[in-house]
């Protein structure tokens, strides 16, 4: 039987692009998150925060840079989370390349810091680049090419924003990928 595509959901509200760097294998290990809001086919809204993650070394640092220099003085997640919280409110979902590995860390960082994780449904940017373009590869630098989407790969905010701009492209067509934008 062959497997249909999961529906996206309402795209009659905001959404926010997530995008976590971590440390090291373990789904807890958040050391960087990005999120992008969007509202109206617009980005209104930008936060990348620095996290310190629960175990003194960074294995991934010659992926994103990260060090635990970098991190060893920055909030915890369940600070970082509290204060990024509100950028979901009204979200109808949340947007992410990869998707799988966000909620995971996403879920896990929250269940560690004993925090309720976000009940929104995921986007799949893989997913939704091959289902709109048949984009192969699907990774986030050859779609973002494809795209003409600015990158800087694994910084959390620049990943969380190209996510944003592909959602904004495959879902709100006449709209310009570069528009002006608002916040922050």
């Amino acid at each position: 039987m062959a497997k249909h595509p999961k529906p996206l959901p309402p795209l009659d509200g905001p959404f926010v692009a997530v995008d976590f760097e971590t440390a090291d294998h373990d789904a807890d290990s958040a050391c960087a998150v990005g999120l992008v809001r969007v509202e109206e086919s617009k980005i209104v809204h930008r936060e990348t925060v620095l996290i310190r993650p629960p175990r003194p070394y960074i294995v991934f640092s010659y992926l994103h840079g990260i060090t635990w220099a970098k991190v060893k003085d920055a909030p915890i997640f369940k600070d970082v989370w509290t204060q990024l919280e509100p950028m979901l409110v009204g979200a109808k979902f949340l947007a992410a390349h990869n998707a799988p590995f966000d909620r995971r860390v996403l879920t896990t960082c929250c269940e560690v810091a004993g925090l309720s994780a976000p009940q929104l449904p995921f986007v799949c940017t893989v997913q939704l680049a091959r289902r709109k373009w048949a984009i192969h590869p699907t990774n986030l630098p050859a779609v973002c090419r494809r795209l003409g989407i600015g990158l800087m790969h694994h910084d959390a905010g620049s990943d969380a924003e190209a996510c944003a701009r592909i959602v904004i492209a495959a879902c709100f067509p006449g709209n310009s990928l570069f528009s002006e934008t608002t916040g922050s």
